[in-house]
């Protein structure tokens, strides 16, 4: 990894926020009831909102299909994220564009490159390509994936990936599961550097956030949690000889600006923007550089309300 290669993404040190976009996945874990019947309007205009609010990123997630057994939890709305943010890429400006998290080892990485060079292309380098193991055995079984062995394919996924969206036209990987060479691909994406951030707290899933990824995006760990595994994570990567540190991430609790109205559950932070700044930089002192905000919402025009006082009230006092 070529020094400094991340040190354009995020201002050194700093503590930024994202979140992942509404609407486009729609489990009932955290899904608001508005979502079902929200419009692609609804999806653009919270998009907008996110890229004038000064949002590092917006996300979209990644299912082919889902079976009747999981459905009525997960739901069966699930946006293809290389579309949904292609589309988002032509009506917003600055915001990055990440897939959280895409399960790139459904597809042969010569097609996901393909795919994802085109999107940061078309976005002029606004894309960080978040990857994931997966976890629904249907989905494997129906493209003939390999359920069983998904770590180790996912391993060698980020390595061909890695050749596939980097500068040459013709790039090469030979491993176990894919072995590609003298096959040319354009366009090259925009930015020199495709970072890759690696989803999931499993003790594997750590490890190929500290081994092979530009960052590393936990999912759901409680802040008691978070020291250990983000010591564990340096440590890994010390011990693999990787310099460039890592863009730790974290899940924030969800959150709601102001004093509500309304229930908006004892897990979320709500109350005055400088009580919440300070319960979110909490996060930073853990070393964590992104956080991934969720706000509880009755409505788009209620989501966005909370969007745009975040950024005003709260945000400016999180460094």
């Amino acid at each position: 990894m070529a020094a400094n290669a991340l040190a354009h993404i995020f201002p050194q040190g700093r503590l930024v926020y994202g979140m992942q976009l509404p609407i486009q996945s729609q489990s009932v874990m955290y899904a608001e009831a508005w979502e079902a019947d929200a419009t692609v309007d609804d999806l653009a205009e919270i998009a907008r909102t996110a890229d004038r609010s000064g949002f590092a990123y917006i996300a979209s997630c990644d299912h082919v299909a889902i079976p009747r057994r999981l459905a009525d939890t997960m739901s069966t709305v699930w946006y293809d994220p290389v579309a949904t943010l292609s589309f988002l890429a032509g009506i917003t400006e600055n915001v990055r564009l990440m897939s959280h998290v895409a399960v790139v080892g459904l597809r042969h990485p010569l097609v996901g490159a393909k795919q994802y060079a085109t999107l940061d292309r078309l976005s002029g380098g606004r894309l960080i390509l978040g990857v994931g193991a997966g976890h629904v055995r249907e989905e494997f079984d129906a493209v003939g994936a390999d359920f069983e062995r998904r770590g180790p394919v996912l391993d060698e996924t980020i390595d061909a990936l890695r050749a596939a969206l980097g500068p040459e036209e013709y790039p090469e990987h030979h491993g176990e599961h894919y072995d590609f060479g003298g096959l040319g691909q354009q366009p090259r994406p925009a930015q020199a550097h495709v970072p890759i951030w690696v989803g999931g707290s499993s003790p594997a899933a750590v490890r190929r956030a500290a081994v092979r990824g530009d960052g590393w995006l936990p999912q759901g760990d409680p802040r008691d949690k978070l020291p250990a595994q983000i010591a564990r994570l340096k440590r890994l990567r010390e011990e693999a000889g990787v310099a460039e540190p890592a863009v730790v991430g974290a899940i924030a609790e969800p959150l709601y600006v102001g004093e509500p109205t309304w229930s908006v559950g004892r897990r979320t932070l709500s109350g005055k923007p400088d009580a919440l700044a300070e319960s979110l930089r909490a996060y930073g002192a853990m070393g964590v550089r992104q956080i991934q905000v969720r706000f509880r919402s009755r409505g788009r025009t209620e989501l966005t309300d909370q969007m745009a006082a975040f950024a005003a009230e709260v945000a400016p006092h999180l460094n």
